[in-house]
């Protein structure tokens, strides 16, 4: 993680300045980046997810027990968070839920290409990813029937 400018502190002391509600409100903290897709025919623009997209995301990717626990539903992970992460120039989002089946069948190579930067821009680290599409050969699909069957 990079380390916090070093700035005069309003007590007179060195440090980090420290931040207040509007500094943190105000703060341009979203992050782009363009990944070449040469299987798609050129490049695609990823955005980082905000706080509430990254919640709606984890909703999405588990399922509720009628014990009230949770367990994961990887079924389709990363065409949901590539249709959630994906924009145009003006910054919209090209997809929506009702892309992710099409999104699925897609080349695999591609889709992990733009999977791993948007996990990257979005903060969820390996050890995230990798419970998220554990059990990949068990989930789900939208069918009912098992992915790895």
């Amino acid at each position: 993680m990079p380390e916090a400018p070093k700035q005069e502190a309003q007590n007179g002391s060195s440090g980090p300045k420290l931040l207040g509600r509007e500094d943190i409100l105000r703060a341009e903290d979203f992050k782009t980046e363009d990944v070449a897709v040469p299987e798609w025919g050129g490049v695609v623009r990823v955005k980082s997810l905000t706080g509430d997209e990254r919640d709606a995301f984890e909703a999405q990717i588990r399922d509720a027990r009628k014990d009230g626990t949770f367990r994961p539903n990887p079924a389709k992970v990363r065409s949901k968070l590539i249709a959630m992460t994906v924009i145009d120039e003006k910054g919209r989002k090209l997809f929506s839920h009702d892309d992710v089946v099409a999104l699925g069948k897609k080349s695999a190579a591609a889709i992990e290409r733009v999977w791993e930067v948007a996990c990257r821009l979005s903060g969820l680290s390996k050890e995230d990813a990798d419970e998220m599409s554990r059990d990949l050969g068990s989930a789900p699909n939208d069918d009912g029937t098992s992915a790895g069957r």
